[in-house]
């Protein structure tokens, strides 16, 4: 009796299930941080002062810093908006 092969489909279920979770968390978590660097820009942060600026080339990498700070506020725990994306795509799916 053969038990291996009854038991490879559900694990190959399982895992692809496992992937599609991992890739609507990410995708949760990546919105939230686009939502959070808009915040962060509206509110200023990352704006040149006009006495001691550091010219057009901090003008042009603000945005990536914005971005980064966006993503860790996400990766401790954020404001709680990927979750619920989360969960609602979870329940869609």
């Amino acid at each position: 009796m053969d038990v291996s092969g009854s038991l490879a489909p559900q694990t190959s279920t399982l895992t692809k299930d496992q992937a599609r979770i991992e890739q609507l968390r990410d995708a949760s978590e990546k919105l939230e941080a686009g939502f959070l660097a808009e915040m962060l820009k509206a509110s200023g942060l990352g704006k040149t002062p006009d006495t001691f600026g550091g010219g057009t080339g901090e003008d042009q990498f603000t945005s990536f810093l914005v971005q980064a700070q966006a993503e860790k506020l996400v990766e401790a725990g954020g404001i709680g908006l990927a979750e619920h994306i989360f969960q609602a795509l979870v329940e869609k799916e």
